[in-house]
């Protein structure tokens, strides 16, 4: 071919592999640009936890606030009772904490039911009394509800998914900036609130309820809105900013919706309590900022019980809002922060209520969504370009300029402005755009080593592999018959083991048996075909010849139940630190010998080299049998054979599942050094002898032989010669006549 005509041909060749990586990557860029669009719920968690670091980075800077808890905790627990407290208990802090002149208490608690510990409920059992039937005992309920009125108290309620609770109580009202949001928000059908006689007193009533949108258990947002469809309702944390400041309602500004919302409803943009405004999404929700959670920030309970202990904390309790909540983990309200803190529920609306106060707001503005979606198909054309221009190195360097300078303008917006921007995703994204064009690239330079390696890597030992590779062309479709051994090894007990565990930790106890045994069975030339759940299945003589094949994978089977002893003696499971019912895990191997097809099964473009044949499934059914022989490896006749000098005892003609004739199966006992010394000799003796008295219904000479046996064999045999006790035990208790 002339050198003009060869040149073009390359250049044509050259253009075709462009248009290729070209193709497949802008399908991969449309893709991802589309997911983002979507935004379904993964994507949305992978932006979170992005929005997570920047708060761990660059925590909102701590504060003096005039905001307390009074912690519930386990001390107050021990000092005053358990949970619930009497009402009247309750009225003592309360009144309390107004002598100490808080500004406002807030209950992060709903007081649902009536005290049933206060006293006047005794009344009705005791009026059969005659001299106690005149006694007015004190309804606890009703002094709580005098310690309210006597001081601002805001009361909480919780949001209800059902239509049986009742309706908040309104005690603020609420002024529009735009049109009414009602209709743009969540609406929840009923509440579960405090008792009427308990909320007619308190100042203000508020949702104690977080953000249905934060269902990975860390709360970021808090509703500072809700509503049922018709009328607006305040959250604590905002109704205790009201009454704290004496005001008497809300200012709401909305405009139109967009990403969030349906075009058309008025989405919130910001709230107004008193003097303070401050931002909210689109739902009426506030996006927390958090910082770490400090004891000075709480007071325990206990301590504002305690009258001698008031004075001391005065300046820590006048003029403060004061949220009442606990931190006992008996309680069940501990929450999980963007900073991987564990705090008391009551914390969130602390902390939302100094984040009012300080000025210091997290923003998601409306033009982030499109803006990243941009930012995604943007970058992806370059990285696509810069691949093709300049090949998967240069790419790379520039394409990380990019992502880094990303990350930089994301964190400095953050830091100077509070904008929660996502840079995860379009990094993220076009990394896997990226790697879409780089990989094709790869793939049709390096098909054919690539293909051999990816094929036979996880089941061959890396020499092997590295022999195959020198001859791909013995990959072909097809199968040829070969003398082979197969190998099948199953887990005793898999079931229960599996029960105790759950489905993570399934995963890591078959990865920590699986991984040595593999290696066993590679060391010694074995082909791994598959893993079957907590099974393998292996051959030998194929791909490449073995020679002494049944011997190998006789030492390869002795060396998986010595790998499992090994680790059941170091508790590398941890069933027994974990004090688990089985302490230890039990494998079964089963082998045999014989011709098979092994190959390429499958499509011309995909398949699988494996072996089938009914020495395989003779294989498979011996390893079935070890449970009723009573051995840890079992082989077949073929297999003995094959490898006469190892230690083998015969466990008789046993019929297998599937197979019409019964087949002479050996037990596994040991490798030739053992088969060699004079123990074995005599275990191998007397075992004949046993079992010549079997075979002639000798009872008596089979129990002999069964004592002599068991006298000398290893103790992993002691179950193979149980199961030959209870087939002696079925025979005639004497001799038959001569």
């Amino acid at each position: 071919m002339p050198r003009g005509a060869e040149s073009q041909q390359q250049m044509r060749m050259s253009s075709r592999k462009h248009l290729a990586v070209a193709g497949v990557a802008g399908a991969f860029l449309l893709l991802v640009t589309l997911l983002r669009a979507i935004d379904p719920a993964f994507v949305e968690a992978i932006r979170l936890m992005g929005f997570d670091t920047y708060q761990r980075l660059w925590p909102r800077e701590t504060g003096d606030y005039p905001v307390r808890i009074v912690d519930i905790d386990e001390r107050a627990l021990a000092e005053h009772g358990q949970w619930p407290w009497r009402r009247d208990t309750l009225a003592e802090l309360t009144d309390a904490l107004a002598e100490m002149g808080a500004a406002v208490v807030a209950y992060d608690v709903i007081f649902a039911e009536p005290d049933r510990l206060s006293p006047h409920r005794y009344l009705p059992a005791l009026e059969e009394t005659p001299e106690l039937k005149a006694l007015t005992l004190p309804d606890t309920d009703a002094i709580f509800a005098d310690a309210i009125a006597r001081m601002p108290v805001v009361l909480g309620y919780g949001l209800r998914s059902d239509a049986n609770g009742d309706t908040p109580t309104t005690k603020a009202g609420f002024a529009h900036a735009g049109s009414n949001p009602v209709a743009a928000l969540p609406a929840f059908p009923s509440a579960l609130k405090s008792l009427d006689s308990l909320e007619a007193p308190a100042a203000g009533s508020g949702s104690l309820s977080l953000s249905a949108r934060d269902t990975s258990g860390i709360v970021r947002r808090i509703p500072m809105l809700v509503t049922n469809g018709e009328t607006l309702y305040p959250s604590l944390s905002m109704e205790a900013l009201r009454v704290a400041q004496g005001a008497s309602g809300y200012i709401v500004r909305s405009a139109d919706a967009s990403g969030e919302l349906d075009v058309g409803t008025a989405a919130v943009t910001e709230i107004k309590v008193g003097a303070l405004p401050f931002p909210t999404t689109a739902l009426g929700e506030l996006w927390v900022y958090f910082n770490a959670d400090r004891p000075d920030r709480y007071i325990s309970a206990a301590d504002v019980l305690d009258p001698g202990k008031r004075d001391g904390l005065r300046a820590r309790v006048e003029g403060r809002i004061i949220y009442v909540g606990t931190s006992s983990i008996g309680l069940f309200d501990i929450r999980t922060t963007p900073l991987g803190e564990l705090v008391p529920g009551v914390s969130v609306h602390a902390q939302a209520t100094e984040q009012i106060l300080s000025g210091d707001f997290l923003k998601r503005p409306d033009w982030a969504y499109g803006t990243e979606i941009i930012a995604t198909f943007a970058i992806g054309l370059i990285v696509i370009a810069l691949v093709l221009a300049f090949g998967a190195g240069w790419a790379a360097l520039i394409g990380g300029v990019i992502a880094a300078a990303l990350y930089a303008g994301a964190a400095y917006l953050f830091r100077a402005q509070g904008l929660l921007l996502d840079p995860v995703y379009p990094a993220a994204a076009n990394l896997f755009v990226y790697a879409a064009a780089t990989a094709l690239l790869y793939v049709l330079t390096e098909r054919e080593k690539q293909f051999v390696r990816t094929a036979f890597g996880q089941y061959l030992a890396p020499e092997m592999v590295r022999r195959l590779e020198s001859a791909p062309d013995t990959l072909k479709l097809g199968g040829e018959m070969r003398d082979m051994t197969i190998l099948f090894m199953d887990v005793r007990g898999f079931t229960p083991i599996s029960e105790q565990l759950t489905p993570e930790e399934v995963v890591a106890f078959l990865n920590v048996l699986l991984s040595p045994l593999s290696e066993e069975i590679q060391r010694h030339g074995g082909t791994i075909d598959k893993y079957i759940g907590d099974s393998i299945m292996a051959f030998w003589n194929a791909p490449m010849k073995v020679e002494d094949h049944a011997r190998k994978a006789a030492r390869a089977a002795l060396s998986m139940v010595e790998a499992v002893d090994a680790l059941n003696a170091s508790d590398a499971f941890g069933f027994k630190a974990r004090n688990m019912p089985q302490k230890t895990v039990q494998i079964g191997v089963g082998l045999n010998s014989g011709q098979a097809c092994v190959g390429n099964m499958g499509s011309s473009r995909r398949f699988n080299y494996s072996v089938i044949g009914d020495a395989v499934n003779i294989a498979a059914r011996i390893e079935s049998s070890c449970k009723a022989v009573g051995a840890d490896c079992v082989v077949s006749e073929a297999t003995a054979l094959a490898a006469p000098d190892f230690a083998l005892l015969e466990a008789d003609a046993i019929p297998l599942k599937g197979k019409s004739v019964p087949i002479r199966l050996f037990a596994l006992a040991g490798d030739p050094a053992y088969a060699a010394t004079p123990a074995f000799a005599a275990l191998s003796s007397a075992h004949a002898g046993m079992m010549s008295a079997i075979r002639a219904e000798d009872a008596s000479a089979a129990r002999a032989a069964l004592d002599a046996c068991r006298a000398g064999a290893p103790a992993h045999l002691s179950t193979f010669y149980d199961r030959f006790a209870e087939r002696i035990a079925a025979l005639a208790p004497t001799s038959p006549a001569s």
